[in-house]
C-alpha cells in the first residue's frame, strides 16, 4: 500500500467520527495497538528532542530498501500520534518518505486540535522520521 493509500485509509477512518473526544479515543486505541518498543531501545539517542512527553523512535533500513520505524511514548495521545506516523511511513523507501506531504494530519483535523506543545512534538517526530530517511538515502 502506498503512503497516499494509507493516508486515505486514515482519513476515511476518522470521517465518521464527529466528536473530538471520540477521535482522541480512536487515536489512543491506535497507540495501544503499537507494538511495544523493547526497553533496550529506549535510549537517550532515540529520544526525540522537542517533545514535551518522552517519545522514542528507532528506524532501520530493510534489505529491500524500505525503512521500518518502531516507536513508543509515555503519553497515550502522543503514542497514538506516533503510531499513525509509523503506520503510514514504515515499509517505504527513503525517497517516498522524504517526498510525502502527509496531508492526513490536516485532513483529519489533528493539527488544529493539538495543544501548542503537542503540535511542536508532532513537528519534531516528523523531522526525526525524515532525518532517518535522509540518512539512509545518503548511505545508499
Amino acid at each position: 500500500m502506498t503512503i497516499e493509500e494509507k493516508e486515505r485509509e486514515l482519513v476515511e477512518e476518522f470521517a465518521d467520527i464527529d466528536d473530538w473526544m471520540d477521535r482522541y479515543a480512536c487515536i489512543i486505541d491506535m497507540g495501544n495497538s503499537l507494538p511495544p518498543l523493547p526497553e533496550n531501545l529506549k535510549t537517550p539517542d532515540r529520544l526525540i528532542e522537542g517533545c514535551q512527553s518522552r517519545v522514542w523512535l528507532d528506524a532501520e533500513l530493510s534489505a529491500d530498501g524500505t525503512v521500518e520505524y518502531r516507536a513508543d511514548s509515555d503519553a497515550i495521545i502522543v503514542k497514538g500520534i506516533i503510531s499513525m506516523l509509523v503506520d503510514v511511513l514504515s515499509g517505504h523507501t527513503p525517497d517516498e518518505i522524504l517526498s510525502a506531504d502527509l496531508h492526513f494530519i490536516n485532513d483529519i483535523g489533528l493539527a488544529e486540535h493539538l495543544s501548542p506543545t503537542r503540535s511542536n512534538g508532532l513537528v519534531a517526530m516528523l523531522k526525526q522520521m525524515r532525518a532517518y530517511a535522509a540518512a539512509f538515502k545518503a548511505k545508499a
